[in-house]
């Protein structure tokens, strides 16, 4: 597993990061993600295709993105979710960013993720954008827009509500 400071090379759709064919997955405290980095060492997945970003580290990116993003990304979900990224990481989320060959060693990394405390995990495609994690509590997604942004199940429709939750030392 490498770390990662920001960097200009990572993927990006309109000026905002996109990472095909990665799943992007976000953990309450910095431990949990480097469990799930040991565990996904047992994949045999390639050299590099697991990044950690610190929430530091994802903040300077995500705030970069958001300098430079053309307004052409804020006409899909990629800005809001984002935007739902930031609100974590400003609540000190660590972020495991895992290059998968396909949707089965998709669900493969966010099952072994989730097992080790991961609140989230997305597979980018090139069209979705798939929520690998159901959130607890049965609460119903609702319809979500670049103006509402994204409905994150919880009961104010926020992230920054859901990143309250207790975090989960495991």
């Amino acid at each position: 597993m490498s770390t990662s400071a920001a960097t200009t090379d990572a993927p990006r759709s309109f000026g905002v990061f996109k990472p095909v064919g990665h799943v992007v997955i976000s953990f309450p405290e910095a431990g949990q993600a480097a469990r799930a980095g040991q565990a996904m060492a047992e994949f045999g997945l390639p050299d590099g295709a697991v990044r950690h970003y610190s929430d530091q580290e994802m903040l300077r990116q995500i705030d970069e993105d958001i300098a430079n993003a053309s307004p052409i990304a804020s006409v899909g979900q990629e800005m809001n979710l984002v935007l739902a990224h930031r609100a974590l990481a400003a609540k000190g989320y660590h972020w495991l960013v895992v290059r998968v060959a396909n949707d089965e060693q998709a669900a493969r990394v966010a099952k072994a993720a989730r097992a080790c405390g991961a609140e989230r995990a997305q597979h980018y495609g090139h069209f979705i954008i798939e929520e690998l994690i159901e959130r607890p509590g049965n609460i119903a997604q609702v319809a979500e827009s670049p103006d509402r942004g994204l409905d994150a199940q919880t009961p104010s429709g926020k992230e920054t509500e859901a990143a309250q939750l207790k975090k989960d030392p495991r």
